[in-house]
């Protein structure tokens, strides 16, 4: 019979192209790769991998092996659905891929949440980016992802898995209240009214770095960007000890220094959306549906995969 850990090794190579990045995904040495890789060719008898130089390939029955391999995951999965299912109760380790800045707002109360309603489910959270987060559910490395995008950014969907609208939130300006554009008796701020300011931005190449871009380029002028960093806090933090400029979503604002304030902005197309993402065909697992219907609790929609 032949080994699951190494056909998951296959699949991965399938997917990540290297023996290199299969390691480090797998957290083991390149050499143990090929070593696993090797072992398998030698328990089907088949030559699975075209090696030339440093590059290596998979033959068409390496693609084959690789294809029905997803219906050997998926075959387990299901088993693993029913010895859970019977039970009566969602139970078992459930684990979720979540971005950085919904780890506070959501994740945590999930986890309270999820754990106080079902005694038998344990959540484990991983801290991923959503392209990164859907690569982990399509692996089965997770069983849920908390995904975003941005609404004036052409994204693709994520048309590999199932997935569902949490919340949209808008992003806000957060400014010293002693600058006048802070007042909170003002409208909306017109960005345009900060283009002679300087800016504290996520880098260029990621999403809300190329959002906050697209969003000062629509009203007409490029940012006077300062200082770049990730992390929305660090952002703040920032803007408090320089009076800079920063856009971040909402849920990003809700601990201020009391110094800062937030402030709408007048471009209603500048939101975050926030997802929530299930392989095909998992939306009705117990724990995965108890998860979900606990995401909706909190976040007041509907979960329905």
């Amino acid at each position: 019979m032949l080994d699951v850990r190494r056909l998951i090794l296959l699949r991965d190579l399938a997917a990540h192209g290297t023996v290199t990045a299969v390691a480090e995904l797998h957290s083991v040495t390149p050499s143990a790769v090929s070593q696993q890789l090797r072992q398998l060719e030698e328990e089907t008898r088949t030559h699975l991998l075209e090696r030339t130089g440093r590059s290596i390939h998979l033959t068409a029955a390496g693609r084959r092996l690789v294809e029905d391999t997803e219906d050997v995951l998926a075959a387990l999965e299901l088993a693993q659905n029913r010895l859970y299912t019977a039970a009566g109760e969602p139970a078992g380790p459930l684990h979720i891929a979540c971005f950085p800045s919904a780890l506070a707002p959501i994740a945590a109360p999930l986890g309270e949440a999820l754990e106080s309603a079902h005694k038998n489910v344990r959540m484990h959270l991983v801290e991923a980016e959503p392209d990164a987060a859907v690569r982990l559910l399509l692996q089965r490395r997770v069983d849920v992802a908390l995904l975003y995008n941005y609404t004036n950014l052409a994204t693709p969907p994520h048309t590999s898995v199932e997935t569902h609208t949490l919340q949209r939130e808008p992003m806000v300006a957060i400014l010293r209240h002693d600058r006048p554009t802070a007042a909170p008796q003002r409208s909306p701020i017109d960005l345009r009214e900060l283009a002679d300011t300087p800016w504290i931005t996520a880098p260029p190449q990621t999403s809300c770095g190329d959002a906050v871009l697209q969003a000062c380029r629509t009203a007409g002028f490029a940012p006077q960007v300062r200082h770049t960093c990730t992390d929305f806090s660090a952002m703040i933090a920032l803007a408090a000890s320089s009076g800079h400029t920063v856009l971040v979503p909402h849920m990003a604002a809700a601990h201020l220094p009391p110094t800062m304030v937030a402030r709408p902005v007048a471009d209603t197309t500048l939101t975050r959306t926030i997802e929530v993402a299930v392989r095909h065909g998992t939306a009705h697992e117990p724990a995965i549906a108890a998860c979900l219907a606990t995401l909706g609790t909190l976040t007041g929609s509907s979960t329905r995969c």
